[in-house]
């Protein structure tokens, strides 16, 4: 059965060609001279640089998102759900040119693709208060593997949004796309301001706010509500700030064993999400 096309926006749609034949070849440009053969995996300014199959599919089949250019290897073009348009500009290289594009020994699996950044969501865009679809809020979670990680689940768990601050998050990037594998576009991710109010927002929207703390006495199955949650996360080790924590309605802790002082906030997002999906 013939693939069907895949559907891509903005200067994708209208560049230069596949070129013929399939044969791989250099880049050509700044892409073929970065210092000691690897690149930072950052695109020209105000682009966005994404790699491997999940990640540049989803961007691929995402009508939200302007494509630009795609770098690939005949294996990676095979791999992709769907046929890319005729006049889709695709460059075939190797995968050692590819690795050039994309930060050090990252997993680009034949597919490099540069295009824009998703456009800003506003906080009211994503509070539909639906009692099934929690909302996740991250506390300073820098780590951008973490931050792809709980976009990931977020999808899983049909989650609403993730909302972390506009600073002391990570940007938009290759890594959080390949850690969300695809889930990037597909969850709403709204970065706001200031945290604090972003909360008391959120709960004029309906939302019980709960704030995940070790040491808190209540455990969270307990602590949920039969309405919209919001899931308020912080940073490994320092936790939840105080007065984000403050803006939370209840404090709730994870069941773990004494073994463990705490878990990775990707993994205890998931745990999370999971029991707001299987409360009674």
């Amino acid at each position: 059965m013939a693939k069907q096309r895949l559907p891509v926006n903005g200067a994708a749609g209208r560049g230069r060609p596949m070129s013929k034949g399939g044969k791989s070849k250099a880049l050509r440009g700044r892409a073929g001279r970065m210092q000691g053969g690897r690149g930072s995996g950052r695109a020209s300014t105000g682009h966005v640089r994404l790699w491997g199959r999940h990640a540049v599919e989803a961007a691929l089949k995402n009508p939200r998102r302007q494509h630009r250019k795609l770098w690939a290897t005949r294996e990676g073009l095979d791999s992709l759900d769907g046929e890319l348009p005729p006049d889709f500009p695709v460059e075939h290289a190797d995968g050692h040119d590819l690795a050039r594009l994309v930060a050090r020994d990252a997993p680009h699996q034949g597919l490099v693709l540069e295009c824009e950044p998703l456009a800003d969501l506003h906080l009211d865009e994503v509070l539909p208060g639906e009692p099934a679809r929690p909302l996740v809020v991250l506390d300073q979670v820098t780590d951008p593997h973490n931050l792809g990680a709980i976009l990931r689940s977020a999808a899983a768990f049909d989650a609403c949004a993730v909302v972390t601050q506009d600073r002391h998050a990570p940007p938009e990037s290759g890594v959080v796309a390949k850690s969300a594998s695809g889930a990037l576009e597909v969850v709403p991710w709204v970065r706001v301001v200031n945290l604090a109010r972003a909360l008391d927002q959120v709960a004029e929207a309906g939302y019980w706010r709960i704030g995940l703390d070790g040491a808190a006495e209540a455990v969270l199955a307990d602590a949920l509500p039969a309405g919209p949650v919001a899931l308020v996360l912080g940073a490994e080790g320092e936790g939840l700030r105080a007065n984000v924590a403050a803006h939370c309605d209840a404090l709730a802790r994870l069941p773990i064993g004494n073994q463990m002082e705490s878990l990775n906030v990707s993994n205890a997002a998931a745990i999370a999400l999971y029991a707001v999906a299987t409360r009674h």
